[in-house]
């Protein structure tokens, strides 16, 4: 019998989930998250055979919640989904430890095929995802200037280019508003950029917000 735990901050969301999961697994076990702190309880209190986790949540975000999962259980497969393009966000989440990458556009279509692949101890990959990879193995390939973000920083950097404070990103990742300043200096540099609204045109034209 599988067990699968669903993390989402919406209830329709985690509802519409469950039910179709349960469609195809009747006698599962389903579980629910609706913040990264229950995602990582349920985590540590039970064993699951895969996790699906939003990459966007209040306060940490999901790539935070991926960090610690691994942490705490090294094998369990974690499926990462969103809202955003797989273009712009599946090799990130691919190189911090997921199993997979869910467009929420298309997550009925492969959710299925998703968990009984990543069970097998697979990577689910779409072939858009894997054309992506196989130009990020390219030594001539250009690197965006977000992918040598870390993934903090990226979490700062999108949360900047949404328009969020200082003060409001170190309240939503309970961080103190000097680290998230320091991060800030840091995403700057790297991306030599000079204020947050360079930092939100970019984010903007690469589809990343």
């Amino acid at each position: 019998m599988s067990r699968i735990l669903i993390a989402d901050d919406h209830a329709i969301v985690r509802r519409g989930m469950k039910q179709l999961l349960l469609e195809h697994y009747p006698f599962a076990t389903i579980g629910e998250a609706a913040n990264v702190e229950e995602l990582i309880n349920e985590v540590m209190d039970k064993q699951w055979d895969v996790v699906v986790c939003d990459m966007n949540m209040p306060g940490r975000s999901g790539l935070d919640a991926l960090t610690q999962i691994k942490e705490i259980s090294p094998k369990l497969p974690v499926l990462i989904m969103s809202m955003y393009p797989e273009d712009q966000y599946a090799l990130r989440v691919l190189k911090s430890g997921a199993s997979g990458y869910l467009a929420k556009e298309t997550i009925h279509d492969d959710i299925v095929r998703a968990i009984e692949t990543v069970i097998q101890g697979k990577r689910f990959i779409t072939s858009a995802v894997a054309e992506r990879l196989a130009e990020a193995v390219n030594s001539d390939a250009e690197r965006e200037l977000h992918e040598s973000l870390s993934d903090r920083e990226f979490d700062v950097f999108k949360l900047l280019a949404s328009g969020k404070s200082v003060s409001e990103i170190a309240l939503q990742l309970s961080l103190s508003s000097t680290t998230v300043s320091t991060y800030r200096s840091r995403i700057m540099e790297k991306m030599s950029m000079k204020s947050n609204a360079e930092l939100a045109r970019y984010a903007i034209e690469k589809g990343l917000i």
